[in-house]
């Protein structure tokens, strides 16, 4: 899901299943639940947001409890966790990167995906600030880089503190993507294999012949219960446990194509000489 929209919009089209399949019209429910008439048509449309009472009262009158904790989960998603760029950065940049901190010092195992770009705890200082600064000028929203560079290599010290367990995974699109310059690159690519050697990282690159099997954007999952997306116009924390298991899946499907060690070392190494020539 890209928006609020269409995430009501999915979550309206399940209720309205539930609601045919209990046998009642919109207006009785209605009637029910005590709403006006048209709560019901513009909630499965998608117009219209619901409270978590609103959805207790659907699920009780429709005969679909064991349905409640799945659904408050969508709805807790779609109110809290979308959120736009421009509201994020409001706070700066590198109260972001805390925030971000935070997830990663209380998730004891982070798997993570990016086709295009190395996750942030791969990055140099440099890397981190030409990627930031280009995020900002698209965005038009240029303020505190030096402050948000700072605290993304903050966020760094969990590579070797505590019990924190990392497979993080590029696609190869990843080297070959310039980011600030072909000097960057290199020492962003010669910084990736000294990570390598570190016991509780595992780096792959998913090759770029990879068979295709679904569209992809970057993720992160934080342990089992969370799972976070960037788009292009804002950042979804999921919490729904069905969508969950789809990012699962994808991981592990990314997992398997991905290569690990000497064959991710040859590829990095061909990149280094292909810059340099």
């Amino acid at each position: 899901m890209t928006n609020v929209g269409e995430a009501r919009r999915d979550l309206g089209a399940r209720l309205r299943a539930l609601r045919v399949a209990a046998r009642l019209r919109g207006y009785q429910l209605a009637e029910q639940a005590g709403w006006h008439p048209a709560k019901v048509s513009r909630i499965e449309h998608g117009t219209q947001s619901m409270t978590e009472d609103d959805l207790a009262a659907w699920c009780r009158f429709t005969g679909a409890d064991a349905e409640l904790p799945d659904l408050l989960a969508t709805v807790r998603n779609i109110s809290a966790a979308w959120m736009e760029w421009r509201r994020i950065v409001g706070h700066g940049y590198a109260s972001h990167q805390r925030r971000i901190g935070e997830m990663e010092d209380h998730a004891e195992l982070l798997r993570g995906f990016d086709p295009q770009v190395f996750h942030g705890l791969l990055q140099t200082a440099v890397y981190a600030r030409a990627l930031l600064a280009a995020g900002m000028e698209f965005l038009g929203t240029e303020r505190d880089l030096d402050a948000a560079v700072a605290a993304r290599m903050e966020r760094q010290r969990v590579l070797r503190e505590g019990r924190h367990r990392f497979c993080l995974l590029v696609g190869e699109q990843a080297l070959r993507t310039t980011v600030g310059s072909d000097e960057v690159m290199a020492e962003q690519l010669r910084h990736v294999l000294d990570l390598m050697t570190l016991p509780r990282l595992v780096f792959g690159i998913v090759p770029g012949e990879s068979p295709y099997f679904r569209r992809l954007t970057d993720f992160v999952l934080y342990g089992p219960r969370k799972v976070l997306v960037e788009t292009i116009t804002a950042e979804s924390a999921i919490t729904q446990p069905r969508e969950i298991a789809l990012y699962e899946k994808v991981f592990a499907r990314l997992a398997e194509q991905a290569v690990y060690g000497d064959a991710t070392r040859e590829l990095i190494t061909a990149e280094l000489e292909r810059r340099a020539g």
